[in-house]
């Protein structure tokens, strides 16, 4: 009844493991898989290792989480046996990549297609960087560079790219259909809405990068929005990403336009089993409105 397809991957369900989660090496994302996930996207890498920003770096309340990580990778180089290892276990694989212009996002793409990658998602929507670095949401508020890189990476590798789109833009809609123009084959949305919170003791901010992204159950209603508005601007598919906890919310979001969700934060809320407890309450919920397939539910909530 879950069974899908995206940008040609056969999936046995929609959800997928969302980068910035378990996602460090391959035993942790091969756990994922195992309970339940059904495909995994891979913590954000370029070309050169990354030490990320000081502590405290995460923050967990009831309602939401707040990391300023920083984008800390080892180097696609120094990642290459995570992603084979998960190859070698028949995981399908998506490469989050990160770069700061269209040449290093290219060459970052062409070695994860070399390593195994099924497909790579560009990461053009980190806010967790300083205002003079030139990645994540700062080339992602911009349509041309959104654009510009997408067609490049395109035009250097043989696997599905995927844009991964920020919130924290004017129009959303806009970015997504620059990345379709582009070629993307899907889009990723959201990444984590920036946020902050101060110590009124200490009074200073909590984060030591001062501010940081915003994910979990909180910003559901800005991820549901923002895939609402990209399906009917575009026509590749969207991963549905950004509070989704339950199998009411997984289904909330494909009605809103999602053909797979992406879940990270609600391993913290439920536990790694969580990808098993939200496919079986969706097929429940499918069972008890006489839902037959995923399609049916796909987008309907425009209809």
């Amino acid at each position: 009844m879950l069974k899908t397809e995206l940008c040609g991957l056969a999936l046995k369900n929609p959800l997928l493991l969302s980068s910035g989660v378990l996602d460090l090496t391959a035993p942790l994302m091969k756990r994922a898989y195992e309970n339940g996930a059904a495909a995994v996207i891979t913590k954000g890498v370029g070309l050169t290792e990354r030490t990320g920003h000081p502590n405290p770096t995460i923050i967990g309340t009831d309602n939401y989480l707040m990391n300023a990580v920083g984008l800390s990778n080892p180097s696609i180089f120094k990642f290459k046996d995570e992603i084979k290892e998960l190859k070698k276990n028949r995981i399908p694989t998506i490469v989050n990549i990160y770069a700061e212009n269209a040449e290093k996002f290219a060459k970052t793409a062409l070695k994860a297609q070399e390593y195994g990658a099924d497909a790579v998602e560009l990461n053009v929507s980190c806010p967790n960087i300083t205002k003079d670095e030139m990645v994540g949401q700062i080339i992602g508020k911009n349509p041309s560079l959104v654009e510009e890189i997408t067609r490049q990476v395109k035009e250097t590798v043989k696997i599905p790219v995927i844009a991964k789109l920020s919130p924290n833009v004017d129009d959303i809609a806009v970015i997504a259909r620059a990345a379709e123009k582009g070629g993307a084959d899907a889009v990723s949305a959201i990444n984590t809405v920036s946020g902050m919170l101060i110590n009124i003791e200490a009074k200073r901010p909590i984060l030591a990068n001062k501010s940081g992204g915003v994910s979990g159950p909180a910003i559901k209603p800005i991820a549901i929005n923002a895939v609402y508005q990209i399906y009917e601007a575009v026509k590749i598919p969207i991963i549905g990403v950004g509070g989704i906890t339950t199998g009411r919310d997984a289904i909330e979001m494909l009605m809103a336009g999602a053909t797979a969700v992406a879940i990270g934060s609600a391993v913290y809320y439920r536990g790694l089993d969580v990808f098993r407890k939200i496919e079986n309450e969706m097929l429940q919920w499918m069972k008890e409105n006489n839902t037959r397939s995923i399609k049916d539910m796909i987008g309907v909530a425009h209809k």
